[in-house]
């Protein structure tokens, strides 16, 4: 069971993985749509949000930056 340190720790590196994932997704969303010919904000942005809530449940298996 994680400490309650660890727990600030946790969410703060899964916090930072997420941002990070969300950027990724939102850019290769961007210039997908853009070769495309039209960029769908919408579909970027939704996209965006997905990554990052898989990102924090991809997280819940653990991150190497915390230790348990």
């Amino acid at each position: 069971m994680l400490k309650k340190q660890n727990w600030k720790e946790w969410i703060k590196a899964a916090g930072i993985r997420a941002v990070k994932t969300m950027a990724q997704a939102a850019v290769a969303s961007i210039g997908v749509a853009a070769t495309m010919g039209e960029v769908n904000w919408l579909m970027v942005g939704s996209t965006a949000i997905l990554s990052g809530v898989l990102s924090m449940l991809t997280s819940v298996a653990g991150i190497p930056e915390v230790e348990e």
